[in-house]
C-alpha cells in the first residue's frame, strides 16, 4: 500500500471534517465590565455559540459548517471564494493542531464562562 504524502495542495481533502470550514469567528472588543460578561453569558447560552481569547484578542465563535463545503472536503466555489478564504494558508492549520491549543481562554458553555466571571469579579453578577 502506497503511503499518501500530505501537502498543502491536498491537505484539505484529507482533513477529517474540514475543520477550518466548520465555524465562523468575529473579533469583539475585550470584555472588561460585568455587563460585557452578562451579554456573553446570554450569547453562549445559545446552541453552537462559543468564545475564545488568543494573542489576537477576544472572539465570538459560531459553530456552523460552510454551506459550500463538498463531501470530499473541497470547496464548491473555490474559484469564486471570498477573500478571507483565499487568504487562508494551510501551511500549518487545524489539520496539524487544533485551534484550541492556541487559545488562552476558551468558553464553550454557560457554566464555564460563569465560573470565569465569578473568579474574575469579587461579586458576580
Amino acid at each position: 500500500m502506497k503511503k499518501v504524502v500530505i501537502t498543502t495542495e491536498n491537505k484539505c481533502s484529507h482533513c477529517p471534517g474540514t475543520r477550518c470550514c466548520q465555524y465562523v469567528t468575529q473579533h469583539i472588543d475585550s470584555p472588561r465590565k460585568k455587563v460585557d460578561f452578562q451579554l456573553m453569558l446570554w450569547q453562549v447560552s445559545h446552541a453552537n455559540v462559543e468564545f475564545y481569547k488568543d494573542e489576537d484578542g477576544w472572539f465570538l465563535m459560531f459553530i456552523t459548517p460552510c454551506e459550500q463545503l463538498l463531501d470530499n472536503g473541497l470547496c464548491a466555489i473555490y474559484e469564486q471564494r471570498p477573500n478571507i478564504c483565499h487568504e487562508y494558508e494551510n501551511d500549518y492549520c487545524e489539520y496539524d493542531a487544533s485551534a484550541e491549543e492556541g487559545f488562552e481562554l476558551y468558553f464553550k458553555t454557560y457554566p464555564s464562562l460563569l465560573a470565569y466571571c465569578k473568579k474574575r469579579f469579587k461579586r458576580f453578577p
